[in-house]
């Protein structure tokens, strides 16, 4: 788990410092004192059983230890600069037993019965402070979990569950200790780059804003259990976003958003790539302003290139975690948004010619370092290959240690926090394999052969997906209320940003304004033929719709690996959104204004 965003996302647990990097808090190795603390006062908590109460029969102590170094510039000028070091712990008490516990219930979660305010977590290894703080934090925990099992038992007196699955399940004890990196970011580098970066936009007129962000974090990850795992793992990541926005002259407004993510320090690109990176977007919106609006469109559109991994991602990532829904209060609503892949175990989503596979154990992929690689979940659970579909057929789902229907056990994919007292499952690097791969150029012809047959004057080709959205709060709501005036539901999927007219004769037409309908995981199996090209595409994801950027402190560093996909019946319509006026004056940035 990755904890990401501005100084003010990382609260409670931060204090921004003077310093980048800062290493005079610290001893050389705290791992010592913090795993020491941790697994003294589970052995001191085992005492909570000796109560008249509902005992305890799991504890778990998580510390994220991070620390990181953020800049944003605009048109060559730096808008902020943040040093932030944070320290978020997490105290986990199982009231009940594995089989009927205190989560999975519309109150889990929730310090319910606090009396006192517990102080923030140390930031210096103090063992005396560290205990003290554990102690109080799973005192808070531990009762809150015995009034938790007490309602969650009081809803369910009078309800007859069948087919009742556990509430969670056992895992054999796992330790690991990996050594912590010690690379640094040179800031006065970053702090220049980023300046440098986001000057490439004053070339573009046409955007109307910018923005080049670089985050560098460092984190450790702590685990204790009262099963008896002790696990230590230390990551580094670096990303560089780069966003823009713009207006077309009908006041329809434009954006195009680009990333790049490393796991380590070394392995971002060269700052002239990244410079492409910023031109490139910059180019797209000054396109899209002088494209013509796109039309309703219902029939074939081919996804190439980054496009398709970008489906795969939306589309069948998301859908491959399971959840449960919670136990609900009598007379309340319960709502609960499940996978669309619920329940269909053993049946083809795919084409039969496909295989997908997730592989956190895969660190490269023909000498690219791949973002999603980890050792072990956050739930203390090693993470290994799993098939998840075979020949078009689905297998399996990514699972935490929260049983659902079908599933008794986790397969170490708990990699954000989840809701209800329970963590969430996500992919890691998710390969979409495809037996009989055509070269893309053969999409194209095959495209407009099936626009020819059935009379359409034009195809569709899809390069750039807004996944993950960076959409404004604003616009995600309007969207919403949208759908839902359509009769849509609360689903949605990400705009497409680069799509194109193919026509016939093989001309492109670059067009805008539009959006899918009722595109989901079940059109993945009118795929027709698959590229034999391989993109990948890195992402943080965040467990938001369309893992909109900033929705979340909270994100899993992912990977997907696929080809060109061409879908066999897709609608398009028009985007219905607003259309603020243009500013009354040109831009300044038009030569000789």
């Amino acid at each position: 788990m990755r904890r990401t965003g501005s100084p003010a996302c990382l609260a409670p647990a931060i204090w921004a410092l003077a310093v980048w990097p800062f290493t005079p808090l610290r001893a050389a190795d705290p791992s010592d004192v913090i795993l020491k603390a941790m697994r003294d006062e589970i052995r001191h908590s085992r005492a909570l059983s000796s109560l008249n109460l509902a005992k305890p029969y799991f504890i778990s102590y998580v510390l994220e230890d991070g620390e990181g170094f953020s800049a944003t510039a605009s048109l060559g000028g730096l808008e902020a600069s943040t040093d932030t070091f944070f320290r978020f712990p997490r105290v986990q008490v199982r009231a009940g037993d594995y089989d009927f516990d205190s989560t999975n219930y519309a109150g889990s979660g929730q310090n319910a019965v606090s009396r006192y305010e517990i102080e923030r977590f140390p930031i210096e290894n103090s063992y005396a402070v560290l205990r003290r703080y554990l102690w109080l934090a799973t005192d808070q925990s531990y009762k809150s979990a015995v009034e938790t099992l007490a309602r969650k038992q009081a809803a369910l007196k009078n309800v007859s569950e069948q087919d009742r699955v556990a509430d969670f399940a056992r895992a054999e004890p796992i330790r690991v200790k990996e050594a912590i990196s010690n690379e640094r970011v040179d800031r006065g580098v970053w702090l220049a780059r980023v300046r440098t970066l986001s000057a490439v936009f004053a070339d573009f007129p046409q955007v109307m804003n910018s923005s080049v962000e670089m985050q560098a974090l460092k984190n450790v990850r702590y685990l204790v259990n009262s099963e008896g795992s002790e696990v230590r793992t230390s990551e580094d990541v670096i990303f560089v976003r780069v966003r823009g926005t713009g207006q077309a002259a009908d006041g329809m407004v434009l954006r195009d958003f680009s990333a790049v993510h490393s796991l380590g320090f070394d392995g971002l690109p060269a700052e002239a790539e990244l410079a492409r990176a910023c031109r490139q977007v910059a180019e797209n919106i000054t396109a899209l302003a002088h494209a013509p609006a796109g039309d309703t469109y219902n029939g074939p559109v081919l996804f190439e290139g980054m496009a398709a991994a970008q489906l795969f991602a939306e589309l069948l990532g998301k859908n491959l975690a399971q959840s449960r829904k919670p136990v609900g209060e009598a007379g309340r609503p319960n709502r609960f948004l499940s996978s669309e892949l619920e329940g269909r175990q053993g049946a083809r989503i795919l084409p039969e010619s496909m295989d997908v596979v997730d592989d956190p154990a895969q660190k490269e992929w023909h000498g690219r370092k791949l973002f999603g690689a980890y050792r072990v979940d956050d739930e203390g659970v090693a993470a290994r290959p799993l098939t998840l579909v075979e020949k078009g057929v689905l297998k399996n789902f990514v699972l935490t240690r929260q049983p659902v229907s079908g599933f008794s056990g986790s397969n170490g994919r708990a990699r954000l926090p989840g809701a209800f007292g329970s963590n969430a499952a996500t992919t890691s690097n998710l390969f979409v394999r495809v037996a009989d791969g055509v070269p893309v150029a053969e999409l194209r012809k095959k495209l407009i052969g099936m626009c020819q047959a059935r009379g359409r004057p034009y195809g569709l080709i899809v390069r750039k997906l807004d996944f993950p959205s960076s959409a404004s709060f604003d616009e995600v709501r309007r969207r919403v209320g949208l759908e839902a005036r359509d009769g849509n539901g609360p689903r949605l999927v990400s705009l497409p940003i680069l799509v194109y007219k193919i026509f016939p004769d093989g001309r492109e037409e670059l067009i805008r304004g539009v959006q899918f309908r009722e595109l989901n995981v079940r059109s993945l199996r009118d795929i027709q033929a698959a590229g034999d090209d391989n993109n990948v595409f890195d992402y943080l994801d965040n467990g938001a719709p369309m893992a909109l950027v900033g929705a979340s402190s909270y994100s899993a560093e992912c990977s997907v690996i696929a080809p060109s996909v061409l879908l066999d019946d897709v609608e398009v319509r028009k985007l219905d959104d607003e259309r603020p006026s243009l500013p009354a004056v040109p831009s300044p940035l038009v030569a000789g204004r």
